[in-house]
């Protein structure tokens, strides 16, 4: 540990999240409160805390703090390999635990249960993901694949891979879901020209595409409920 880094020992009562965790649980603790824990100690002139206040405000917004690489963490001042390390490795938990809970057995019933399943996995990212699910006869999910990141089009998005990865599972259906970090989950006009071109791949495959889901910040929307499939 470096011997000019506070650690929380220094800081204050009233200002130590360890303590206030123990006292009032998780859920009193703010963001930075949280990052503290995380970071453990801050730097020779900042408490862990004001370091986490610090981090969070240089971000911009919280979300923006999940999909920065170890790189982009390391170029802010009092973040080194291990606090970065730390962080990542921090998100990427929570990101199995939201994985997990639907791991067994999840049926699609809905367009909700497709953005329950997925919701907190991809609001989050600042880049466009798209993802497929595959299921089975009984519209059981037998697997799930990210098949592209960046802007949404045709030549990112091909229905070539999308059902190659179809058929080597042997779905008898796809559902395809991506997120728009805008957080509004309005239909561009490439994702329903998409969600056409995949509709009529799937035709002629054999593999029917049940719905597109466009995952938002808190809201939601299925093309098929919308009239575009």
């Amino acid at each position: 540990m470096d011997s000019n880094s506070l650690n929380m020992r220094e800081v204050p009562n009233e200002e130590r999240p360890r303590e206030r965790m123990l006292q009032y649980g998780s859920q009193a603790l703010s963001n930075a409160e949280l990052l503290a824990i995380l970071l453990r100690t801050g730097t020779y002139s900042e408490s862990a805390v004001t370091l986490a206040q610090r981090i969070l405000s240089e971000c911009g917004d919280f979300r923006n703090l999940v999909d920065m690489s170890k790189d982009q963490l390391t170029q802010i001042k009092g973040i080194g390999d291990a606090k970065a390390l730390q962080i990542q490795a921090s998100i990427e938990l929570g990101r199995r635990l939201a994985r997990s809970i639907h791991n067994e057995a999840v049926t699609i019933r809905s367009p909700e249960s497709v953005a329950n399943l997925m919701r907190e996995e991809l609001r989050y990212l600042q880049k466009e993901h798209f993802v497929c699910l595959f299921l089975n006869t009984k519209n059981h999910v037998i697997g799930q694949e990210t098949l592209s990141m960046g802007s949404l089009n045709a030549s990112i998005v091909h229905p070539r891979e999308v059902f190659r990865a179809a058929i080597k599972r042997s779905s008898a259906s796809i559902i395809c879901v991506h997120n728009h970090p805008s957080g509004d989950p309005t239909p561009s006009p490439e994702d329903i020209q998409l969600t056409h071109r995949f509709v009529e791949a799937g035709s002629i495959i054999g593999i029917e595409v049940l719905d597109h889901i466009i995952i938002g910040d808190f809201k939601f929307v299925s093309l098929k409920e919308q009239g575009f499939m």
